[in-house]
């Protein structure tokens, strides 16, 4: 992609943006570092591509000077994005697809800012007159979590405000839809947490129930009959901390496997526990893990309410706490939505459309299983009912 070029723009993006103000003087930032920047850009400019179609913006670079044109506040959250993105390849870190969507997504979700702070060592950005103008800063801020493997950054404002929670709150409670990061993100913080030595250990739980299927009586030890359900724990793991070590620490008991139903009668102190698929505990269980919690430790509890796999009649422990957890001070409670989902645009897609499909059913077609139950507790008795 050549200074000269100027690939068109998505006639829709200004509405995205939301941007009527008026055009500005081309915006150019300098970078440092040039070994950086064929990643920064994306191969044949593909992430430059992506920022001019979401924020209605020209960009055009030469060398190491990328010119921004447009309505001053998309050329604002443009440069945004672009520093983030810099910033985390200064860092060591590669930058994905989901990274450049990630970055986007924060730059919509907040007010432009042109704070002073800057993405290439305090260097400033020049208008198309030369003057100086400090360089809006990152979007991310402080909001991230550092792992012997990786950085994990936020990738909309709801993971922001997840991960300062997780980081400074003793008990966190993430609910939203598939993909929103909720598991990941835990995980991630408690890897953190254990590398620096806030906690001794990591347990993580999750009630055994089948997403629908009976997969009958499982062989081996208890580890072996629960690690089935607690997979996606342990494919977040690896993907924070060298496998060698996990291994280690899973035989050491630094990271414990504890299911659910046996961990009544335990105090868990310097521990930062995660119960996933929260949705699928009963009230009695979600009390029980609850208080399990000790001196010096956090808990993370994370869930579905769209996806309860309970039994018929059942209700979810993960319903139940949010009825009474929002009046204990000290809890955070992060609500994800469908904007929130990162896992890949079709997910988004996918969650979108079963909401919407479910938003024009009548009500009793909602809950299927709470309106039968309903209806069978309403159900007046037939003669002879009670002979038996």
């Amino acid at each position: 992609m050549s200074g000269s070029d100027k690939r068109p723009t998505a006639s829709s993006s200004a509405s995205k943006s939301g941007s009527s103000n008026k055009k500005s003087k081309p915006f150019v930032l300098q970078f440092d570092n040039n070994r950086l920047l064929p990643e920064l850009y994306g191969e044949h400019g593909k992430n430059l591509a992506r920022i001019e179609q979401t924020l209605d913006v020209s960009l055009s670079n030469r060398g190491n000077h990328v010119s921004i044109s447009g309505a001053e506040e998309d050329c604002t959250r443009a440069a945004q994005v672009l520093g983030t993105l810099y910033h985390h390849l200064e860092r060591g870190a590669e930058v994905t697809g989901g990274d450049v969507d990630g970055a986007l997504r924060l730059s919509l979700g907040s007010e432009p800012s042109t704070r002073d702070g800057s993405f290439a060592d305090d260097k400033t950005a020049k208008n198309g007159k030369g003057n100086g103008k400090a360089a809006p800063a990152p979007l991310t801020g402080k909001a991230a979590l550092r792992t012997q493997k990786r950085e994990v950054l936020p990738r909309s404002p709801a993971q922001a405000t997840y991960i300062d929670a997780l980081l400074n709150s003793e008990l966190v409670v993430g609910c939203g839809p598939a993909g929103t990061g909720k598991t990941y993100l835990a995980v991630a913080a408690a890897a953190a947490m254990l590398v620096e030595g806030k906690v001794d250990r990591i347990i993580l739980s999750r009630p055994a129930v089948e997403a629908g299927e009976n997969l009958g009586f499982l062989p081996g030890d208890m580890r072996d009959k629960v690690d089935p359900y607690l997979r996606p724990l342990y494919d977040a793991l690896y993907d924070m901390l060298p496998g060698p070590q996990v291994i280690r620490s899973l035989e050491s008991g630094e990271i414990e496997i504890a299911p659910l139903a046996f961990m009544r009668g335990r105090t868990l102190a310097n521990s930062f526990v995660i119960l996933d698929e929260s949705q699928n505990a009963t009230p009695m269980q979600m009390k029980m893990f609850l208080t399990r919690m000790g001196e010096n430790s956090r808990m993370v509890i994370t869930g579905d309410p769209s996806q309860v796999d309970l039994p018929f009649g059942a209700k979810s422990g993960l319903k139940d706490a949010l009825e009474i957890l929002p009046k204990i001070k000290g809890c955070e409670i992060i609500h994800f939505s469908e904007d929130d989902v990162v896992r890949h645009d079709m997910v988004t897609r996918i969650v979108k459309a079963y909401n919407k499909r479910d938003g024009k059913l009548p009500p009793m077609q909602r809950h299927p299983k709470k309106n039968l139950k309903k209806a069978i507790d309403e159900k007046p008795n037939e003669p002879g009912d009670d002979a038996e």
